[in-house]
């Protein structure tokens, strides 16, 4: 599972090169762990985060290919967030 994790923070990544993302987000998948975004960019992680986004692997890859946008899968209750709400916010426009 780690390795999904270690694909993932890599897409991350290349979404927050250039982005200007200087706040901390986790996303806490359900049985498989955490990424932690940040300024220097995702790695695998569970530290302390502004804001942590929480949602099943499959609802995870579905943002992250761009098939589900971060803010409706918030509105159908497929992501759930807990912490500061304007980072994740700042964290959706970048994922768009």
């Amino acid at each position: 599972m780690s390795d999904t994790l270690e694909q993932a923070a890599a897409e991350l990544n290349e979404k927050l090169a250039g982005a200007g993302f200087d706040a901390t987000a986790k996303f806490a998948i359900a049985d498989m762990g955490a990424i932690v975004l940040d300024g220097s960019g995702a790695r695998v992680s569970d530290e302390e985060a502004d804001v942590t986004l929480s949602a099943d692997a499959d609802t995870f890859q579905q943002i992250l290919s761009g098939d589900l946008n971060p803010t409706g899968a918030f509105m159908s209750g497929k992501l759930t967030i807990d912490g500061d709400m304007g980072v994740a916010m700042k964290l959706a426009s970048v994922l768009a």
